[in-house]
């Protein structure tokens, strides 16, 4: 049944893809803001619907809306699997990515995030981290939050790993709030290393309220790093009845 079930919702993520291309195409032509928020927004609404049709997926969503969307926010989340992507799109705004340089390689999918402005990071260089921030200053600036999954890869176990503090030492140089999400479930629902969808599958998003900047200097930036982590980490040990340090992969 399981592989059954993958075999369709491959089928019908793919349709979608092949679909939806030419639509970005053409909102990408119409679309005159700078930081092409409208396009980066249908492309968000693509991973919407992919949760939607995967049957083997069932997502709640809690927590804060922004009331002005383009009031942007440095969005920080935990990475649990590949299924964080679509999943984090049920978000209804668009927040620019930060993303593996090599997915902006594959065919249609990374065409489709040129289109969107997403920012692509290759690890491997040290040049690439900087322009990556300077592009994420860039977004911030034109009004577009910017979404980073500051763990740097996904986590091998299911627990929260340590976060790099460079996005928020960005978020304090230019004052911009960070916006915590945690996410629980996608760590089974997509697992590493098989193309099959696990089981039938809760996930749950949340969206945390923002955590102010203002006032802050660069050398506040492990204590802001840690408030955060701290909040991740407290809602998915809470999701799973576990305390938290046995979801704390740094205990």
């Amino acid at each position: 049944m399981k592989t059954l079930r993958s075999i369709w919702a491959w089928f019908a993520i793919g349709a979608l893809i092949v679909l939806w291309v030419p639509i970005m195409e053409v909102v990408n032509l119409l679309d005159r803001d700078p930081v092409k928020y409208r396009t980066g927004l249908w492309f968000r609404r693509l991973g919407n619907v992919m949760t939607r049709i995967n049957p083997a997926w069932r997502v709640r969503v809690s927590g804060f809306r922004p009331e002005n969307p383009r009031n942007p926010y440095l969005v920080v989340g935990n990475h649990q699997s590949a299924a964080d992507i679509p999943v984090f799109s049920r978000l209804p705004w668009d927040m620019k990515w930060i993303g593996k340089a090599s997915l902006f390689q594959l065919p249609l999918l990374g065409r489709m995030m040129h289109l969107s402005l997403d920012i692509p990071l290759d690890r491997t260089s040290r040049m690439s981290r900087a322009r990556v921030l300077a592009e994420a200053a860039s977004r911030l600036r034109q009004g577009c939050s910017v979404m980073i999954m500051p763990e740097g890869t996904r986590t091998p176990d299911g627990t929260v790993g340590p976060f790099n503090d460079g996005a928020f030492r960005l978020a304090i140089k230019l004052g911009v709030p960070i916006l915590p999400v945690a996410v629980e479930g996608t760590f089974d629902a997509l697992p590493k290393d098989d193309w099959r969808f696990g089981a039938r599958q809760e996930i749950s998003l949340h969206v945390f309220d923002p955590i102010p900047v203002a006032g802050l200097k660069a050398n506040d930036a492990p204590e802001l790093v840690d408030a955060t982590r701290a909040l991740i980490v407290n809602q998915v040990a809470n999701w799973r009845g576990l305390p938290p340090a046995e979801v704390d992969a740094m205990i």
